[in-house]
């Protein structure tokens, strides 16, 4: 079979193999604690905004540092961060555990308060993490299998967060915190192995730009002189700043739909399930034409799930939709992932990578947070209606202005 038409082509580089098991790893231990850790604060505190305080606290520290880590993915061996930023990880989901095992001198004594100041860490760390983690992947296989490479990265991703919720429920649920943190710790540890083993790559020719602060404004003018990637990353932005209602499942689950931390555990997963079944669909069925317009229709699919899921007093209604909702996020990254990879230059993908975390990967957590405020003044159910209809707003407006971005056809 000729190696560009095989879809399991990226699959048999062993460094690529050993790069996405690492990743699985270190991503269903990020996800087990996300829910071990949210059920753990709703706990202590039963306050929907102190759900949206944990978004912000990785957030925050996570944008603040991203732009210099763009940079430095750019021009320091991408590896080496990897493996420092990792190690950190391994530290906060230690210190997480110890908390757990005295805790009347951190938790009884100053409430959520500790754990706060671990996800702080923890977002500075993965704000470095992320860009050397894009910008390395590419490295590890030839340029004509990107998108491939990329189908099944986000194929392992997604499995790595249908696991990671659902194991971090289950063992919250019947085998204590104790335990879940435990398993949260071995798994990164096993992640930090695995990327030992991935093979040293030398970084690509640096940029002409002298300086830091000169390099980082490059990678700025690149991203917002490109309106097809603007387009993608702003779009992606908003709808998961407004769209999410990920935060609010502990609520959901305790008092509509009456179910324990397994079952958190199971929503928290659900997207992850569409996610992976069209993850597998598309690595089989490369999606080859109308790249943008599938993009807006499969973000505006995302946010009426979120209506629905909103209106749903069913946990298999709202399992369903949630998966749904995962189904039509999955299109949306594999199509952003590809125009970001393909579209930018080797040397300048730390920083690009960099724009696009603090557009789209610290959305997440801000969004958790504007989920717990809008929550706390709208009342849950409203609130999340509202962000779905958001969402819908965003999408007609991307559709109208970004004209580049709703004609794209496919990336080269």
């Amino acid at each position: 079979m000729e190696l560009a038409k095989d879809p399991y082509a990226a699959l048999r580089i062993k460094d690529f193999r050993i790069f996405v098991s690492a990743r699985f790893c270190i991503t269903v231990a990020i996800n087990m604690q996300a829910v071990i850790v949210g059920w753990q604060v709703y706990e202590i505190t039963r306050d929907p905004l102190s759900l949206g305080l944990i978004g912000l606290a990785e957030a925050i520290p996570s944008i603040a540092v991203s732009l210099y880590a763009g940079h430095v993915a750019d021009v320091v061996q991408r590896k080496k961060i990897i493996l420092i930023t990792v190690s950190t990880l391994v530290l906060c989901s230690a210190c997480l555990l110890f908390f757990t095992i005295e805790p009347t001198n951190f938790i009884l004594a100053y409430g959520a308060f500790p754990i706060y100041v671990v996800i702080f860490f923890s977002g500075i760390a993965r704000g470095f993490l992320t860009p050397a983690v894009f910008s390395y992947m590419p490295q590890l296989i030839p340029r004509d299998l990107y998108n491939n490479a990329i189908t099944w990265n986000s194929t392992f991703w997604q499995t790595a967060l249908i696991g990671g919720p659902a194991l971090g429920g289950f063992l919250y649920g019947f085998f204590g915190i104790q335990t879940a943190y435990t398993a949260d710790v071995t798994l990164i540890v096993i992640g930090l192995v695995l990327m030992i083993l991935v093979s040293y790559k030398p970084l690509p020719a640096a940029s002409e730009e002298q300086g830091t602060v000169e390099k980082i404004k490059a990678g700025l003018r690149f991203v917002f002189s490109n309106k097809i990637i603007l387009g993608a990353i702003s779009l992606d932005l908003f709808a998961v700043l407004f769209g999410g209602a990920v935060a609010l499942l502990p609520i959901f689950v305790s008092e509509i739909l009456k179910s324990g931390p397994e079952g958190l555990g199971i929503l928290r997963s659900a997207p992850s399930i569409g996610a992976l079944l069209v993850a597998v669909t598309i690595a089989h069925n490369p999606i080859t034409r109308n790249m943008g317009r599938k993009l807006l229709w499969c973000v505006g699919g995302f946010g009426l799930c979120m209506i629905a899921f909103a209106l749903s007093k069913n946990f298999w209604l709202s399992l369903g939709l949630l998966m749904a909702s995962g189904g039509f996020d999955g299109v949306s990254v594999i199509i952003r992932s590809t125009i970001l990879q393909t579209l930018t230059p080797e040397n300048m993908k730390g920083r690009v990578s960099a724009v696009n975390n603090i557009f789209v990967g610290s959305s997440n957590e801000i969004g958790m947070f504007e989920s717990g405020l809008a929550a706390k003044l709208l009342g849950l159910i409203p609130s999340v209606i509202f962000g779905g209809c958001m969402t819908l707003l965003v999408v007609g407006v991307t559709a109208w202005k970004g004209k580049e971005l709703r004609r794209l056809q496919r990336v080269e």
